[in-house]
């Protein structure tokens, strides 16, 4: 070969060994036990300041070690005051897949999540259209990262498993208006076909709660605020 085909080549090779790097969500979430989604977030629009002092390499540490099954960190920079350099800092300390959390509607978002080192990517049902969805969620595959779609009603659930989704999460707040009704974790996760990860997110601040969701049908659970104010994941995962 001349040298641009062995360049090309070994570009080629460096590409495949970086998509393979990636660690698999959906694995993660469906380990035995309780498997929690240890989300990092500064802010929310609902409460506001939830963690002023907030380093994502010594949470990622600590939710590791206390057993977190995976990870999510919040990347939207206006009204929860993230950024792709939590991820970074997070990913570098830590073996735990993580999560891209942010509101992402393009092909060049899911190729930044991508670059900035996430496992997998958020893709909320509510915002895209089928054949939006289902192109993002291919995207995300072909680049080596899962994809977690979020639904708040039936409807949303028929398209995600219509596009193709793997994993589906049941969030019961609805980011209209950000009221939780946590009911909606019993009432909705029994919706989602069996083979598809399901994942309850949002209004988890006790045992009691994961409980109910866990009862309802959940394999893992997003939390983040009660996490973020000091709740203990040892706590949430006990049997005590």
């Amino acid at each position: 070969m001349n040298i641009l085909e062995t360049l090309t080549v070994q570009r080629r090779a460096d590409a495949i060994e970086r998509r393979q790097m990636r660690r698999s969500f959906a694995a993660a979430l469906l380990r035995p036990g309780i498997n929690i989604i240890a989300e990092l977030k500064r802010a929310s629009p609902s409460e506001g300041m939830i963690r002023e002092d907030f380093h994502p390499a010594d949470l990622a540490r600590k939710f590791e070690a206390a057993g977190a099954a995976a990870l999510s960190v919040l990347c939207e920079p206006h009204r929860f005051l993230g950024g792709e350099h939590y991820l970074r800092e997070a990913r570098a300390v830590t073996s735990l897949p993580i999560l891209y959390k942010d509101f992402l509607s393009t092909p060049f978002q899911i190729a930044e999540a991508f670059a900035a080192g996430a496992d997998a990517v958020l893709l909320i049902a509510a915002v895209l259209a089928p054949g939006e969805l289902a192109r993002l969620i291919a995207l995300a595959r072909d680049l080596g990262m899962d994809a977690l779609v979020e639904t708040h009603d039936e409807r949303e659930i028929e398209a995600a498993v219509a596009a193709g989704a793997n994993i589906i999460g049941v969030n019961c707040r609805d980011l209209r208006n950000f009221s939780c009704d946590v009911s909606l974790h019993e009432k909705l996760l029994a919706r989602i076909p069996d083979g598809i990860v399901k994942v309850a997110e949002s209004g988890i601040h006790d045992r009691d709660a994961l409980l109910r969701a866990r009862d309802a049908g959940a394999n893992a659970f997003l939390i983040g605020t009660a996490l973020m104010r000091g709740q203990s994941l040892a706590n949430l995962t006990s049997s005590k």
